[in-house]
């Protein structure tokens, strides 16, 4: 069934409970099955579609603790060797990619380090992997090159050779500034190590610095976020990236919650996540920000763009390269082997480490770009129009007449329009485009 207006309102005032609430891709990944990878390998000896951009993802899964809020796949337990033989597979991965017809002679508009924690890497390490990409796939034409940062693994020295790999995006992986809060939820950096790594990285002069917080975590009260706030205005970041928490099945919080039998998480409940959102996003922009997306705000539109995101959201080709990767190519959603050594060991035999795929229909492809971009709180009627021939307003009327109801949508010439409200819901009410075989909360 489809969110109601009484389940929003419920929705909004209750406790937190596990499972996935932010959308980031369609269909859901429970759909993705191992019987179709044949379909990935079509997709990678097709030519690409005229103007169509490349971007590419790596996951370096190294981290120093795992949080307790963390769903990524992460080993805190892997030594220098074994490190750099997950490099080497990475580089054996692009490399395989890099002979394949679907690259059609492009090079990346984009690439993207995930984690995990990329600054976990030594320099050595990190300029051993981007030397080797870079022989691969050359990204001296990127408009965007990002790294996730975790301030306790950032020195001055490794900075500067991070910029000089061509990093044009420092996202830190702040989280929040209280003390408590940073080691309730186990994360591994303490709220000192911030300022000194922020100060080394404008130091060194990073075209943009992004700083991420959580609304939520454990342990966080209404002085903590407020306190959270004026300290990430103190440090005037050129992007600020700001999630309500959520537990999935896969964390260290949810094993707890199962093993004490309680179904309700010890976080912050919705209604006051989205009470923080909102006043991060009123206070930020009294600073001169400028609201983006659900979860954006930008110093300078006109300079500072997340073309990662936009790119992806816009039907973007994107090689996920790593252990459990995500990849969208030629219309065809694969990821890879989940585990190390499986990954590992296919590239040593010299065989893509693809897992499970899904090639969606035509509907859902449409659908995938209507719900990513309707997170940017406006989407275009004529876009769609042209790129799927198909009138959005009529095809799903019965979606923007909820929205409309509830107060959360407007229609401004060619866009329709959320407004705040409905940005602070907006995982929720994408819900309302799924076709019906996919509205099942425990689709993921």
């Amino acid at each position: 069934m489809a969110v109601t207006a009484q389940q929003i309102d419920v929705f909004d005032s209750n406790e937190t409970k596990a499972g996935n609430y932010f959308v980031s891709n369609y269909p859901p990944y429970s759909f993705w099955t191992t019987d179709r990878v044949a379909e990935a390998y079509s997709a990678l000896d097709r030519a690409p579609d005229p103007g169509t951009a490349l971007g590419v993802y790596l996951h370096i899964p190294f981290c120093r603790k795992r949080c307790h809020f963390c769903y990524f796949r992460v080993y805190t337990d892997k030594n220098a060797s074994e490190i750099m033989r997950y490099l080497d597979a990475a580089v054996a991965e692009l490399e395989l990619y890099s002979k394949r017809p679907f690259i059609g002679g492009r090079k990346p508009k984009f690439v993207y380090f995930g984690g995990g924690t990329p600054s976990y890497l030594s320099t050595k390490q990190l300029m051993y992997l981007t030397d080797n990409m870079k022989r691969l796939l050359p990204w001296d034409e990127a408009e965007e090159v990002t790294f996730e940062c975790e301030p306790g693994t950032l020195t001055e020295h490794k900075l500067r050779v991070i910029k000089d790999i061509g990093v044009t995006r420092l996202s830190l992986g702040v989280e929040h500034f209280t003390e408590r809060i940073l080691k309730l939820n186990g994360r591994a950096h303490g709220a000192s190590e911030i300022d000194r790594a922020y100060g080394f990285a404008r130091g060194v002069g990073f075209p943009q610095i992004n700083i991420d917080l959580i609304a939520g975590m454990m342990g966080d009260t209404d002085e903590d976020w407020a306190y959270a706030i004026d300290r990430t205005i103190e440090l005037a970041p050129d992007s600020v990236t700001v999630y309500q928490m959520e537990i999935p099945y896969n964390t260290t919080i949810f094993a707890e919650m199962k093993t004490a039998g309680n179904d309700v998480a010890p976080v912050a409940t919705w209604a006051k996540k989205r009470d923080w959102v909102r006043l991060a996003f009123d206070r930020l922009e009294t600073q001169g920000y400028t609201v983006t997306s659900a979860y954006t705000a930008v110093k300078d539109p006109n300079k500072t763009r997340f073309t990662y995101r936009d790119e992806l959201w816009t039907g973007a080709d994107l090689v996920g390269l790593g252990v459990a990767s995500f990849s969208h190519v030629g219309g065809t959603h694969y990821q890879n082997e989940h585990n190390f050594e499986p990954y590992v060991q296919k590239l040593n035999g010299g065989e893509l480490p693809i897992y499970r795929a899904l090639t969606p229909s035509s509907e859902e492809q449409l659908i995938r770009e209507l719900i990513l971009q309707s997170k940017l709180g406006h989407v275009s009627v004529g876009y769609f129009q042209k790129k799927f021939g198909v009138d959005i307003l009529q095809e799903f009327s019965h979606a923007w007449d909820h929205m409309r109801a509830w107060g959360y949508l407007s229609e401004e010439g060619d866009e329709l329009q959320m407004n705040r409200e409905g940005l602070l819901r907006a995982d929720r009410l994408v819900h309302e485009l799924f076709l019906p075989q996919h509205r099942d909360a425990r689709y993921a």
